[in-house]
């Protein structure tokens, strides 16, 4: 595993495949809600999408691949609420996961 804390994202949106709102935190809700970020807070709690314990899926049924806020501008993927994001992202490093490509690069 990779244990340089300096690596730099690649913005490939790879880690973002696990829709965040299965790991909300009680912290991050509660920070939400001092924001005033109800957009997020009703897309958590709206039943757009239900862990089923295997897997996430929409209000269709259909499985999700990736988190509702990550969006693509044609270059690289963002975050769409980077500024606010969970803690599960913010603690994220790269490098740090097999979700990463990062994380198999040679120092």
């Amino acid at each position: 595993m990779n244990k340089n804390n300096k690596i730099t994202c690649l913005r490939c949106g790879a880690c973002c495949h696990v829709d965040i709102i299965a790991y909300v935190s009680p912290e991050d809700i509660q920070r939400w809600e001092g924001e005033g970020r109800n957009d997020i807070i009703a897309r958590i709690g709206g039943g757009e999408v239900v862990w089923l314990g295997d897997r996430i899926v929409n209000k269709y049924g259909e499985k999700v691949k990736n988190c509702v806020y990550l969006n693509y501008d044609g270059t690289s993927f963002f975050c769409e609420i980077y500024e606010t994001r969970p803690l599960v992202c913010r603690n994220f490093l790269p490098g740090s996961s097999e979700l990463c490509p990062q994380y198999y690069r040679k120092e």
